[in-house]
């Protein structure tokens, strides 16, 4: 123990431990575990990563149209004339729209909300990108596919997301439930997600 406690009176490593510790999942314990396996990694393959992320920082941008991230603007999706314009896949994150394309279940376009209505996190309608959505459905949407993720909150953002597309005689289905209450897209196999994809169904009016 007296080596580690010697080494974090490193300021360096204090704060690479400390900025490790903001990432999502991420306590001081694996915080921790990370920073001195950095330290011990070869200094290339250690400053590959941290040039990675510079570059992810410096070239990676949000798609103006669907919100999905990548090096262009409209992303390759959005751009690409192929895709069946008249449908739109909405998903909570960038990573579940990742998830979905694996299958190779979908060809439309999509839309990402950027979160999902958390009303005891103070997560709104009005911090996702909901406004955006209900713009896009004028030009030419027929259908939009509600894909978020089977959670309590997934389910009341499905909810509210399909009253307000409803209101304006937009056809809405929902994802089946191929997927496990609680699950999340971007952790299902490819076949799940597929099944889920080719499954969905049209909702009832009132109900997600």
């Amino acid at each position: 123990m007296g080596g580690v406690t010697d080494t974090l009176q490193s300021a360096s490593l204090t704060r690479l431990i400390t900025e490790l510790s903001r990432l999502p999942g991420i306590g001081d314990k694996s915080a921790e575990r990370l920073a001195l396996h950095l330290l011990r990694t070869p200094k290339e393959e250690a400053l590959g990563l941290a040039r990675a992320i510079e570059d992810v920082r410096a070239n990676v941008r949000s798609c103006t149209k669907c919100f999905n991230v990548g090096e262009q603007d409209p992303c390759a999706i959005c751009a690409d004339a192929t895709r069946d314009r008249s449908t739109l896949c909405v998903v909570e994150q960038p990573s579940d729209l990742w998830a979905i394309e694996k299958s190779g279940a979908y060809r439309g376009l999509y839309h990402v909300l950027s979160g999902r209505i958390a009303p005891m996190e103070g997560v709104g309608p009005e911090h996702l990108t909901v406004s955006r959505l209900l713009d896009r459905t004028r030009e030419g949407v027929r259908e939009v596919i509600l894909a978020t993720n089977p959670t309590l909150e997934g389910d009341g953002t499905a909810l509210h997301l399909q009253q307000k597309l409803e209101s304006r005689g937009i056809a809405v289905s929902r994802i089946a439930r191929g997927l496990p209450s609680g699950g999340t897209l971007q952790h299902a196999s490819r076949a799940v997600v597929a099944d889920a994809i080719g499954g969905r169904r049209a909702v009832a009016n009132g109900g997600a």
